[in-house]
């Protein structure tokens, strides 16, 4: 019973995230209808969102102890130590891509402010630092659980990243113009793009 419920909290938690996530990244929409108090508002969404991941950080924790009763086996057939090194090589990149990002966003990254302003650094190679950063660590967290089940649930992440960002970037659109259509056109979604 309790492997089924910490199962149905992870799946809560993921979709809670995506929503105040996404809602967390429009706050020049939601501005256009109660003004300028949406960039405050953004910011209660997005540490809501960020308390939602980490409470799917914990369901991941306990489905290591609780798992489903489901025909995949409980862990990876090879040793643990294994399982250890890939999730080492997996955040090393990842953690420095998340780290930059972060040090580049400066305090926008949790706090949304109406004085945000197109970042430098490596947002001048890629659009989105943080968020190709940060999903890999659901595959970090599941190879350090040795979970075979923890990591194919992972990838409902990929899509979920996936529509954090587009979401940013069309509130970004409205907020920027001009702008940040030609900053998107020069700069790589996750991948840097090559020089012309």
């Amino acid at each position: 019973m309790l492997a089924w419920l910490n199962f149905i909290s992870m799946i809560i938690s993921t979709l809670l995230c995506l929503l105040f996530y996404k809602k967390s990244a429009e706050p020049a929409t939601l501005e256009k209808k109660i003004g300028k108090k949406a960039y405050y508002k953004a910011t209660q969404y997005r540490i809501v969102a960020s308390i939602f991941m980490t409470i799917c950080a914990i369901n991941y924790v306990i489905y290591y102890f609780y798992p489903l009763p489901l025909p995949i086996p409980k862990a990876f057939p090879w040793d643990w130590w294994v399982s250890v090194s890939i999730a080492v090589l997996i955040s090393i990149p990842s953690g420095y891509l998340l780290m930059k990002g972060m040090k580049d966003a400066g305090e926008e990254t949790l706090f949304v402010k109406r004085e945000h302003y197109l970042y430098g650094g490596i947002y001048e190679k890629i659009r989105h630092p943080q968020a190709a950063g940060e999903l890999p660590f659901w595959w970090v967290i599941a190879f350090l659980l040795h979970s075979p089940f923890l990591t194919l649930y992972s990838f409902i992440w990929v899509p979920i990243f996936y529509m954090m960002c587009l979401a940013e970037e069309k509130d970004l659109e409205i907020r920027y113009g001009k702008e940040y259509i030609d900053y998107k056109k020069r700069m790589g979604f996750i991948i840097p793009k090559k020089s012309n």
